[in-house]
């Protein structure tokens, strides 16, 4: 463990080192891996520095355990249709994957054989729902969260690994504002940390909320942010918890010709509370992760860029121009990041 934290801290210590043409091999940095398609990941769920599953539009997932030198197809039959964009991997054989979209478009699926067959395991049939994102506290017990339905935001419970799903009380959840949502851009709108605690982040309401439970999901209190919101595009797009105290914010404006100021913010506090970066990113970022075995490192991607932070989410710094909507790392120092045209790659040291 010691000899692991010591290359995370040289990780984010070289991501910010001069960017000098003799060092440029040295430092970290994107490496793509082919995936041999051309389709939107917005869904990634890394396993180890081997193995990843990314999964997006036209009903793809794609699986790799070889580090991203080989892709294999392994889409569920039939979903061409479907719009991926969260997966949740337990390791290279099991994997849950939320489908989005109005009614009977948002889709739970699973499978246990790395992908070879897949099994619906809950298909949404009130067509004022709309499923964001999922998430996990362990192998077990799961939550998926849907746009507000008749004014307050709708979470499904699992607790035998996807296998199948209820919709749990909304009495816990407090009222919605107008026009409030989640963003289906990465995966990470429902965050976890820890076996109870997890974290909702929302947008398109006159404040960026995030939303806290401590009882996996069924009572919740909602926080405002400083990450502008007040219109559609805008608000929080994704979260990442390294502990139940500590946990980073980062949005903004999606649309490419809107400004995104105050695009991160920070809580100490389990999300309590939360302070605006006084360095935020330059632009709107749709996904974040802590550096594994860090406690101040982490990565933010957008389609403009990745930025690093290594004092807790206070400065953020842009080390990659190249176009991302998700990020994940694992504890064996795997960060891998994917989205459009297919582009996934490993970070590389």
């Amino acid at each position: 463990m010691v000899t692991v934290g010591l290359c995370a801290a040289a990780l984010a210590a070289t991501l910010t080192a001069p960017a000098q043409a003799h060092e440029a091999a040295k430092a970290p940095h994107w490496e793509l891996r082919n995936s041999g398609t051309d389709v939107r990941f917005r869904g990634l769920s890394a396993v180890s520095r081997d193995t990843a599953w990314v999964a997006g539009s036209k009903g793809t997932v794609l699986r790799t355990t070889d580090g991203g030198a080989n892709w294999r197809n392994v889409s569920p039959p039939g979903g061409a249709d479907l719009e991926f964009r969260d997966i949740e991997a337990f390791d290279a054989r099991r994997a849950v994957v939320l489908a989005i979209g109005e009614g009977e478009a948002s889709r739970v699926l699973r499978t246990d054989d790395g992908g070879a067959t897949w099994t619906e395991s809950f298909r949404n049939t009130d067509a004022k729902a709309f499923y964001d994102c999922l998430t996990f506290f362990d192998r077990r017990h799961g939550l998926a969260m849907s746009d507000p339905v008749d004014g307050r935001f709708r979470i499904l419970s699992t607790g035998d690994g996807g296998r199948s799903w209820k919709v749990l009380p909304s009495d816990g959840m407090p009222a919605a504002q107008d026009g409030e949502a989640g963003f289906a851009a990465s995966g990470q709108c429902l965050v976890t940390s820890g076996p109870r605690d997890v974290w909702l982040a929302t947008g398109g309401g006159a404040r960026a909320r995030v939303l806290h439970s401590s009882d996996r999901g069924l009572n919740w209190t909602a926080t405002d942010t400083p990450i502008p919101a007040g219109d559609p595009a805008r608000g929080v797009f994704a979260l990442a918890f390294r502990d139940r105290t500590h946990g980073l914010a980062v949005g903004g404006d999606y649309r490419a010709d809107q400004a995104s100021p105050r695009a991160a913010a920070l809580s100490a506090d389990g999300g309590r509370t939360w302070t605006p970066a006084t360095q935020p990113p330059s632009a709107y970022r749709s996904g974040v992760t802590w550096l594994p075995h860090s406690r101040t490192a982490a990565l933010a991607v957008g389609p403009t860029g990745t930025d690093l932070t290594t004092d807790g989410g206070r400065t953020w710094r842009t080390v990659d121009t190249g176009s991302y909507d998700t990020v994940d790392c694992t504890p064996d120092l795997g960060c891998w990041a994917s989205g459009e045209k297919g582009r996934v790659a490993r970070l590389e040291r």
